[in-house]
């Protein structure tokens, strides 16, 4: 065999195979460069959360609820995806960023789900969920669009656990600056669990000045029997109220009136949550028989930032990336399929 002969031998043996590499290798980064989905309930110490029993379908099957429908008065049953849906367009503006819609279905799953687990949901209404917000989430099938379908669609099935058990799936409108701990901006008393943080708020960095800060004046008598409603106690005249302690996020825990002390959180449900919209208060002053507030925030500041979530999700974060940001130690895992 000739040197010519030989080395056409070699070349027709080494390109196929060269080709074979070469293709091969293309397949490995494309897959590289595919994104990781939520991972199966994660196989740690202790008992995995998973569906509660009474609304389980069997393995990686979509739960069907029931939900007491408040408008209606009556209950009614849907997959639990649809309900999930109404949940996103009733408690976050359809118009924001799909990702932020997305991070606001998982907390809504998870809020469900751990509801249904611990108390059965709306045992009062004999159903598993239910659309007054005083009892459950807001709700508002109306509000339902696309792109509120799209971002309940991409997260199918996601919840939030911590040490594989479900977590306090709390959120609020606007934290402010800073997210606050459970026993701070809630007066939670099981402690703060470990999962919730105080975090810098980047919600500040596109909320207007007009959503962001607010006001209210309240009468000495609307103080006087909010702490009363709250105590159990008649504080008497209202004479003086201060701020007493503060907590890591800079909110107030609690205030001194008339030398009685009363919870922060307390005060603001029973002064009305809409008025008094936060306990992250820059001024607190009594003058002519009235009380001034001035604070920033809606909401108890604990858990996701609903314009924090638009923030990140504006600046490019993932669903999954977002939740992670506002808790810590946690899981994204997928339920169903």
């Amino acid at each position: 065999m000739t040197d010519t002969s030989a080395r056409k031998k070699i070349f027709e043996i080494i390109v196929p195979v060269m080709l074979v590499v070469a293709l091969l290798s293309i397949y490995i980064a494309s897959c590289r460069m595919k994104s990781t989905p939520p991972a199966e309930p994660p196989a740690a110490e202790g008992e995995i959360q998973q569906v509660p029993p009474e609304i389980d379908q069997g393995r990686r099957q979509e739960p069907e609820i029931s939900v007491y429908v408040a408008d209606k008065g009556a209950v009614e049953k849907m997959p639990m995806e649809e309900y999930i849906a109404g949940v996103v367009a009733g408690e976050m503006d359809p118009k924001w960023p799909l990702e932020a819609l997305a991070a606001q279905a998982i907390i809504a799953r998870t809020f469900t789900l751990k509801k249904i687990a611990e108390s059965g949901g709306a045992p009062q209404h004999n159903a598993h969920a239910s659309t007054d917000v005083e009892e459950f989430q807001a709700y508002s099938a109306e509000d339902i669009t696309d792109r509120v379908r799209e971002a309940v669609r991409l997260t199918r099935g996601e919840v939030v656990c911590h040490n594989n058990q479900f977590i306090q799936a709390w959120f609020n409108a606007y934290a402010g600056p800073k997210t606050a701990l459970a026993d701070e901006g809630l007066d939670f008393k099981e402690g703060n669990p470990p999962y919730i943080q105080v975090v810098e708020g980047p919600g500040e960095k596109i909320i207007s000045e007009e959503e962001g800060q607010w006001a209210a004046v309240f009468s000495a008598e609307q103080v006087r029997a909010a702490v009363k409603e709250v105590t159990g106690e008649d504080p008497g005249g209202l004479e003086t109220i201060e701020v007493e302690k503060r907590g890591p996020s800079g909110r107030v825990t609690s205030f001194n009136v008339n030398r009685q002390t009363i919870s922060g959180p307390s005060l603001r449900l029973a002064l009305g949550s809409t008025e008094m919209r936060s306990t992250l208060l820059e001024e607190v002053s009594m003058a002519d028989g009235e009380v001034k507030m001035q604070g920033t925030g809606y909401g108890h500041g604990v858990g996701v930032c609903q314009w924090g979530a638009r923030a990140l999700a504006e600046e490019g974060r993932s669903p999954e990336e977002i939740i992670a940001y506002f808790y810590k130690d946690v899981d994204v895992v997928t339920l169903w399929d």
